[in-house]
């Protein structure tokens, strides 16, 4: 029996892009069948030179077609998709910006790609992970809460906004940089995660020099210009603060949730009542705390309370909202911050069961009944 070029082709049909999770035969990466025999041929066009994930294409297209009778070998090969091709593939998955422009004017940005994540009806729950201070943990438990959602099975993505101390590429272990596809990028997954952030831009001692108006831009860049194929969830790790990028995604995610991130010691805690408030004036709805570093466990088990306790309950109760959890001081979850290795990758530590029952906790208990889209209040 000779199988024939619609058999293969259907067989190609499931397999999917890694990067852009659409069938290869759909995106039309399937550049030539060629049939002697039982030997079948296959050429893909990558959507890029150099494409990262090649292998994992070839090695996904040989599955899919050997198994087909009258099949002895599959030999892939590969070229690489035309500007036109790149074009056609971007607006299939991404759509056209020229044809968006102009709705956005009511959220104070007028032109370009609509903010998929603003819209009526999308179903991806965007998570504001905020703190009133620089180091609490913030970015830490932002990486390692989105990873413990992914390790649920979720879609999850991360935009770090933390523009001026970016962190989250390093803390998740992204190494490779984003694809670019006819102006639309592609983020890189790690441990189920994608993520974008400034740190794929700049170098990690290079400073971002920047005032609003270019936060402004770089933070709708990331949510309109990345493919980000709605994910079940959207965290985004603010700057620590009440600044100027706060108040832009307030306006760009009107039905966001934030959750403040805090210490135990009352000093933090009052600071990062700060920026609860914030969230009050722009109208975005705080809906939990999490207290980083709450205690420390020594080698003779005594539990030390390093930053004082409390701090965490208390600006839950003050604020009506859900205390999430507590986060101890383990070496394992700043080892892993350090080298890309995040704890709540192995649920079954101290520190990732920690993460696994945050994840639960949100994604069982605290799903959210939609509101209609408030108006940004600007502050005066």
């Amino acid at each position: 029996m000779t199988v024939t070029e619609s058999q293969v082709t259907e067989a190609l049909r499931p397999v999917q892009d890694p990067e852009l999770r659409r069938s290869i035969v759909e995106l039309g990466m399937v550049d030539t069948i060629a049939i002697d025999g039982g030997t079948v041929g296959v050429t893909i066009a990558l959507t890029v030179p150099g494409c990262p994930l090649k292998a994992e294409i070839q090695r996904s297209v040989s599955e899919a077609v050997t198994p087909l009778d009258g099949v002895g070998s599959v030999a892939v090969e590969f070229t690489v998709m035309t500007d036109e091709q790149r074009e056609a593939v971007r607006k299939m998955v991404h759509g056209d910006p020229a044809a968006t422009a102009g709705t956005n004017a009511t959220h104070g940005h007028s032109e370009g790609r609509e903010i998929p994540f603003g819209k009526a009806g999308s179903r991806t729950r965007v998570l504001l992970i905020a703190s009133g201070k620089g180091g609490v943990g913030k970015s830490s438990i932002t990486t390692n809460l989105a990873v413990a959602l992914a390790q649920r099975g979720r879609d999850v993505a991360v935009i770090d906004a933390d523009v001026w101390g970016f962190s989250i590429p390093r803390m998740l272990g992204a190494d490779q940089p984003p694809v670019v596809i006819d102006e639309m990028l592609v983020p890189p997954e790690a441990h189920g995660v994608r993520c974008i952030s400034m740190g794929f831009f700049a170098d990690e001692d290079q400073p971002v020099i920047w005032r609003g108006p270019m936060l402004h831009k770089a933070l709708e860049q990331f949510l309109t210009d990345v493919y980000w194929d709605e994910p079940d969830y959207l965290l985004i790790d603010l700057p620590p603060g009440t600044g100027d990028i706060s108040i832009s995604l307030a306006g760009f995610l009107p039905t966001a949730e934030m959750y403040i991130v805090t210490t135990p010691q009352p000093v933090a805690q009052k600071v990062a009542q700060r920026a609860a408030y914030m969230a009050e004036k722009v109208r975005i709805t705080v809906r939990g705390v999490i207290e980083n570093m709450s205690w420390f466990t020594g080698d003779d088990g005594t539990r030390y309370e390093l930053f004082g306790s409390g701090g965490g309950a208390d600006l839950s109760e003050q604020l009506g909202v859900r205390f999430i959890g507590q986060v101890p001081l383990i070496p394992e979850l700043r080892e892993g911050s350090d080298t890309g290795d995040p704890v709540a990758a192995r649920p079954d530590t101290e520190a990732g069961a920690i993460f696994a029952e945050m994840a639960r906790v949100l994604d069982e208990e605290m799903q959210p009944t939609r509101r209609a889209h408030p108006e940004l209040k600007l502050l005066s």
